[in-house]
């Protein structure tokens, strides 16, 4: 059986993972896409972050299906280091580790004890990130080189990506491009993968991304931004816990990301909003709307509330559950299926606020609070599977930076 399984498979996808992994590396934000300047001074941040998952059997359908899943602790430890006005060099090394499990297939297919089960690992699992970044600045553009690695017991992911900006001479426009290379390892002789999977030749997967943007200066208040990116991926997309499951070899991304700031005055608040459109040749549709608002406060406090609503469409291949939501459904003839309910279609709704302090000229903290409910039924994307529990999720994160 394979629980633990889905917990791994779970990270992967989840808090500190993203579905465009090497994309990820390539987009700018908003806030930085204008610095041509090579930062001042440096930077020490250590952040930590406990999250936690679980799912709940709330309607008639799925009564009895409520259950804790998944619980995350990650620490990390970014620097940015200026050198000589021209250059920067950033560095982050996190370490995170997993508890619990999620379902085999569709909301169910849990181990009897996630919590002794060791022999498959539901216990525990540690993951090791690092990645490096040089930028060379000039009087109107940037260029970058990055760098990541991944380890865990049971995959490897390494990546490069080129990015680079440049400004008009006016500053009121700057374009970005970029592109990134992932290479992935699957080790599936682990005893834990499910039989039909297991084999001694490791799973690879190879990713290429490229990225368009264009931010423009509208007012002395406003700035927009607009970016898109593509991404083709080959190789090992299965999921080797989880069964029934047998995914295309080829995946196709799109993406289409907008973003616009706008600063008030009177307050000296900012309010930023953006828009996420998704697809890809899975079958998925998603859309991506986020509003977040910060607002300085007097003694050097900060506060940022934010609000988010994200849909998706089912894949093409996901099989809905059938009479009883606790038993996988027959594939029988179909050359791709999977039961993995992150692959139906649902909506969810997230909250948060982040709370930050300048301790003084140099030091700062913050706490940062979010969480998330997702059901069947709020999608704007076509109906969901009834048989998927309800699944919600808070995350709580710490952290403390120093200037130097």
């Amino acid at each position: 059986m394979q629980s633990t399984q889905g917990k791994k498979s779970n990270r992967k996808a989840r808090v500190l993972g993203s579905i465009l992994a090497s994309a990820a590396m390539l987009l700018p934000s908003a806030k930085n896409a204008l610095a041509d300047a090579a930062p001042e001074e440096g930077v020490v941040s250590l952040k930590y972050l406990n999250y936690h998952d679980r799912q709940t059997g709330d309607t008639s359908f799925t009564a009895g299906m409520s259950k804790d899943r998944t619980t995350v602790n990650a620490l990390s430890l970014m620097t940015v280091v200026p050198i000589a006005g021209k250059w920067s060099i950033a560095t982050t090394f996190i370490e995170d580790s997993v508890t619990g499990a999620s379902p085999a297939y569709h909301g169910w297919g849990f181990p009897p004890d996630s919590k002794k089960d060791t022999t498959s690992g539901a216990s525990g699992d540690l993951r090791y990130v690092g990645d490096l970044a040089v930028t060379r600045y000039f009087s109107r553009g940037t260029l970058t080189a990055g760098a990541s690695y991944s380890q865990e017991s049971d995959y490897i992911s390494r990546g490069i990506s080129l990015n680079g900006t440049l400004s008009t001479e006016s500053r009121n426009t700057t374009f970005s491009l970029g592109t990134a290379y992932s290479s992935d390892t699957v080790f599936l002789n682990k005893s834990n993968v499910v039989d039909s999977k297991r084999s001694d030749t490791p799973g690879r997967k190879r990713v290429v991304s490229g990225l368009f943007g264009v931010t423009q200066v509208l007012s002395q208040n406003d700035i927009m931004q607009l970016t898109a990116t593509y991404t083709h991926g080959n190789g090992y997309y299965s999921d080797p816990y989880k069964d029934p499951d047998a995914r295309p070899g080829k995946r196709r991304m799109f993406t289409l990301m907008t973003r616009l700031n706008h600063h008030f005055d009177g307050p000296d608040g900012t309010a930023r909003l953006a828009y996420r459109y998704y697809t890809d040749t899975f079958g998925i549709e998603a859309h991506t709307f986020t509003a977040e608002y910060g607002q300085p406060l007097p003694h050097g406090w900060e506060i940022t509330p934010m609000v988010r609503y994200y849909s998706q469409s089912a894949a093409s291949f996901y099989v809905p559950t059938g009479d009883d939501p606790r038993k996988p459904t027959p594939t029988d003839g179909m050359e791709y299926y999977s039961e993995d309910q992150r692959l139906s279609a649902f909506g969810a709704f997230s909250y948060g606020v982040k709370v930050a302090k300048e301790l003084g000229r140099s030091w700062s903290a913050d706490v940062k609070y979010e969480h998330s409910e997702q059901r069947y039924n709020w999608g704007i994307n076509g109906p969901g599977d009834p048989g998927i529990p309800t699944f919600d999720f808070r995350s709580i994160q710490v952290g403390l930076s120093r200037k130097f």
